[in-house]
């Protein structure tokens, strides 16, 4: 009999590590970055706050009018039907009103515009009837209406922003707003890739339009991890297309374990012949785990060569974006020191049947969208082999199949992981 070695055909395989676990030994064994520079907030976007950031100063700095309208004491009120107020000022924004206000007047005042001294209420100007040199208010005022205090927004000596937020357009305004012009940052990670495979053909080498020979296939891997990483915040070391050669196998990954803080590869870590990363990974690193019940993405390696963190994602197409989605992007985000790191799953009618084998959780491409009755939905972009790239361009999401679970119906409520769209960014 015929002594057969795991494949991603097998049904159930006990010896796969579960997801939920093996996300677990990822954030157990990286480490946090701790390498951090100053730079302005104009070249802050998306990257990652290396400690909290406090306020020195209130928002907003004085107490000032909210709207357009007239500024008095609220004594000045009347108790029931109209009061004849003395207009004695103007109150603009920059250029405040320096007298004291008394019961009885009013000064007129725009949005922004500091309250003048003895004032604590904004009428609207859609709620006076004016007769100069006098305005007319009405008991239906309330008092304090239409003013923002000091420090409403902000208080001097507030946190507004916490070490390991990433930053985004509202965050370097709201900086701006407070007269904040640096912040330290995350230093960059170093993130080194490759590919592997005698059958590949990088961009670079061919001529739009030239056949190509056969068996070979152009390398879109390399090109889709380039793009991953750059929208992940790194910056990316292309080392290009590694042969099927142990030899070349080892002296790039000692390459990039040298120049990196995590190297990524790409094909190679099965258990075939040609899988020279597996021998590589398994002879020069520190193994974490291997192999996981995940579909697509089962051969996907963890560990560490010398200091770098290791990635060894399997050669298929979507596996590769699915196994970055799950766990290359959640261990840069946590490196980073973020908070929240793992994707968002939420809660989705599905409109499709879905079927898979239980023993390992799938991860199939949908769209989704939100329907005539405000209920987030569903479907399957249609087969699901691990080498249709394309169920990945036309998707925005991943619908999660637990592992339990052998059918989905439609109608029935799943989880889906959104990576661009709708909530995806």
């Amino acid at each position: 009999m015929i002594d057969k070695q795991p494949s991603c055909d097998d049904v159930f395989e006990p010896a796969l590590l579960p997801v939920a676990e093996a996300q677990k030994r990822l954030f157990a064994a990286l480490p946090r970055t701790n390498q951090f520079e100053t730079k302005t907030i104009d070249q802050a976007l998306g990257r990652v706050l290396a400690g909290d950031v406090v306020s020195p100063i209130n928002v907003p700095s004085q107490t000032n009018s909210a709207m357009d309208g007239y500024a008095i004491n609220a004594g000045s009120i009347p108790p029931s039907g109209e009061r004849a107020l003395s207009l004695i000022g103007t109150a603009w924004a920059g250029q405040p009103y320096a007298g004291q206000v008394r019961i009885g007047e009013v000064v007129r005042i725009f949005t922004g515009a500091v309250m003048p001294q003895g004032t604590d209420t904004v009428v609207i100007q859609e709620h006076v009837r004016v007769e100069e040199p006098y305005v007319y208010i009405d008991s239906a005022e309330l008092v304090g209406k239409n003013v923002r205090h000091t420090g409403e927004d902000i208080e001097s000596g507030q946190v507004v922003l916490k070490k390991g937020h990433q930053m985004q357009a509202a965050d370097i305004g709201m900086l701006a707003s407070l007269g904040i012009s640096q912040v330290s940052l995350v230093k960059r990670l170093k993130v080194a890739f490759f590919t592997t495979g005698d059958e590949l053909v990088s961009l670079d080498e061919h001529v739009q339009g030239a056949v190509l020979a056969p068996g070979m296939l152009f390398d879109s891997n390399r090109y889709t991890l380039a793009a991953l990483l750059e929208r992940a915040g790194v910056d990316a070391i292309d080392i290009g297309i590694v042969r099927d050669s142990e030899e070349e196998t080892r002296n790039a990954l000692l390459h990039a374990s040298n120049v990196a803080d995590l190297i990524i590869t790409s094909g190679g870590v099965s258990a075939g012949d040609a899988d020279y990363v597996t021998r590589a990974f398994h002879d020069l690193g520190a193994v974490s785990f291997w192999k996981l019940a995940m579909r697509p993405g089962r051969p996907l390696a963890f560990g560490f060569i010398k200091d770098s963190a290791f990635f060894g994602l399997p050669g298929n197409p979507v596996a590769v974006m699915v196994t970055f989605l799950e766990f290359v992007q959640p261990a840069i985000k946590y490196m980073y020191g973020m908070h929240s790191v793992l994707p968002m799953a939420i809660p989705a009618i599905c409109q499709s049947k879905l079927k898979k084998s239980p023993g390992r959780v799938e991860y199939q491409r949908g769209v989704m969208h939100v329907n005539d009755g405000g209920q987030l939905v569903v479907e399957s972009t249609g087969k699901q082999g691990a080498g249709r790239l394309s169920s990945m361009s036309n998707a925005n999401c991943l619908i999660i199949i637990d592992a339990d679970c052998s059918q989905v119906q439609p109608g029935d409520v799943v989880k889906i992981q959104p990576f661009h769209g709708l909530l995806g960014g």
